[in-house]
């Protein structure tokens, strides 16, 4: 599934023109769609009227279509004219086949407006589409601002009006819907912050655009899918053994952060490779074996800060060099002696690498070395937060979170890595300009610790022997996938990490069978 630009959804809009299709088609085919969601709704909302704001472009034209088949299903609409009369000729047209008899059309001047506006348990949002730039004005603001009031369930045409479809961002007051019904592929701003709090849940609705043109046509980004992810998991064959499915060493922990450690490394041991090693310090091994059985433990002594001390960097470096892949970060802490080791991993090993949490804070300050040369041909993967990303990429948080894109890609470009650029839609960069985003998850999975479950399945799949790209993927995705069992057994509210990795056998029972 594709992610597009506005350009790009224009371009196969005049395709499906040239191939037969018409512009009025493809408008009476998104009023269809948006008609029938809102059906749905109806019912749910004990056969309520409802309201459709429309604008005067192409997008209010979608909304004269849904009007039109509501009143043909018997359903008491009418329509709000936020932005005066259609200035398009097919927005026009769509107007015209209303009967006003019996889909009363209102201006924002009308009393009978706010009467319906306070009385319409759904309304429908087409005032502005995809090209919308700029902040709402008055008095369409306002009305913007009744909407968001509203104890009315809201549907969006397209994208929430008020927000830029290109750039994700909202400048000034934007409709906050509870759902968005959007045409042929997704748009940046459903996928970009902070458009995307304001879509709601996303539908997408094919309208006429053949899907050999989306298929062919460029793309912002993909959607993870199923079939992506179930592709990189090979049968087993009967004579394998642990040998075949690689080493993982994890570089983890440290004295009042045992946690990490477990939750990362049991995360990596449901994940399927052959053997995994917990490189950690001997203070906290009570606290780790307790949890978890199956890893070898490698003990050092703990540093003056509770670490991993630069001093033991030779065995260390050479237990890395022995495995197949290897995590490093995850509750490690960020100081002179874990800064050192993980520029020795860098420029001492040649072992695929995934760095998390405080391996990229300890990195942050060594930068550049990923610009040496001698680091280009084995892969790296970094996991940061949008906090973490900031430190790296030497910006604001701000500036990552308004451009998430660019941010992830051209860091992955630059600098030679794959970029799992985490939070709502993470986005998933490789140097050779592909990006994946993930739709799976919630935000039940917003606390500590699920970072350290994702690191350790990233890092698992990895050492397993699937390609460092695809390796990033199936953990983004499948951590989603487990987090919205989890959310769906135990709530958002109540899920922890450690849920997620115990659900981590269902997940994989559904996907692989």
């Amino acid at each position: 599934m594709k992610v597009i630009d506005c350009a790009q959804m224009r371009e196969l809009e005049r395709q499906a023109v040239e191939a037969g299709c018409s512009y009025l088609q493809l408008m009476e085919q998104a009023g269809m769609a948006v008609a029938q969601y809102v059906r749905f709704l109806w019912r749910e909302q004990a056969k309520t009227q409802v309201l459709i704001l429309c604008g005067k472009g192409n997008n209010g034209g979608d909304g004269f279509v849904a009007a039109r088949y509501l009143q043909q299903w018997g359903i008491k609409v009418a329509v709000l004219l936020a932005d005066g009369r259609p200035t398009t000729g097919d927005a026009q047209i769509m107007l015209e086949r209303l009967d006003p008899e019996l889909t009363p059309i209102f201006t924002l001047e009308d009393p009978q407006a706010s009467q319906w506006l306070e009385q319409s348990k759904i309304l429908v949002d087409a005032v502005y589409g995809i090209g919308f730039h700029g902040k709402v004005k008055e008095p369409i603001a306002g009305l913007f601002e009744r909407v968001n009031q509203s104890a009315a369930r809201v549907v969006a045409v397209d994208l929430p009006s008020g927000a830029q479809g290109d750039s994700g961002r909202v400048e000034g007051v934007c409709i906050q819907a509870d759902a968005t019904i959007t045409f042929t592929a997704l748009k940046p701003a459903h996928i970009l912050y902070p458009a995307s709090d304001f879509c709601g849940q996303v539908e997408i609705c094919q309208v006429g655009v053949p899907g050999a043109f989306l298929t062919q046509a460029p793309s912002v980004a993909e959607v993870i899918d199923d079939s992506q992810v179930k592709a990189c998991f090979a049968p087993r064959r009967l004579s394998a053994h642990k040998g075949s499915f690689g080493t993982l060493t994890c570089l983890c922990g440290s004295v009042g952060m045992a946690g990490a450690a477990v939750l990362s490394t049991s995360a990596a041991l449901r994940c399927g490779v052959g053997l995994v090693r917990l490189v950690t310090v001997e203070p906290i091994y009570s606290i780790v074996a307790g949890y978890l059985r199956e890893p070898v433990f490698s003990l050092f002594p703990a540093g003056k800060k509770g670490t991993l001390s630069a001093q033991d960097s030779a065995p260390l470096v050479k237990l890395v060099q022995a495995s197949s892949a290897c995590l490093a970060g995850c509750g490690m802490g960020n100081n002179a002696d874990t800064q050192s080791l993980v520029c020795a991993l860098l420029q001492q090993t040649q072992t695929p690498l995934v760095l998390d949490a405080d391996g990229l804070n300890a990195l942050a300050a060594h930068i550049n070395i990923l610009k040496n040369e001698k680091q280009t041909h084995r892969p790296i993967i970094l996991t940061p937060h949008p906090g973490e990303m900031a430190r790296l990429a030497n910006t604001t948080i701000q500036w990552v979170q308004e451009n998430r894109l660019e941010c992830a890609t051209r860091f992955a470009k630059d600098y030679g890595v794959i970029v799992v650029l985490k939070g709502a839609n993470t986005l998933i960069a490789s140097p050779d300009g592909r990006i994946f985003v993930n739709r799976t998850g919630n935000p039940g999975m917003a606390r500590g610790g699920s970072g350290d479950v994702l690191a350790g399945m990233i890092a698992s799949f990895l050492g397993s022997g699937i390609p460092a790209f695809e390796a990033a993927m199936c953990g983004v995705y499948l951590h989603g996938r487990a987090g919205d069992r989890c959310a769906q057994r135990l709530t958002q509210t109540a899920m922890l990490p450690s849920d997620m990795v115990a659900e981590l056998p269902q997940v994989f029972g559904a996907l692989l069978g």
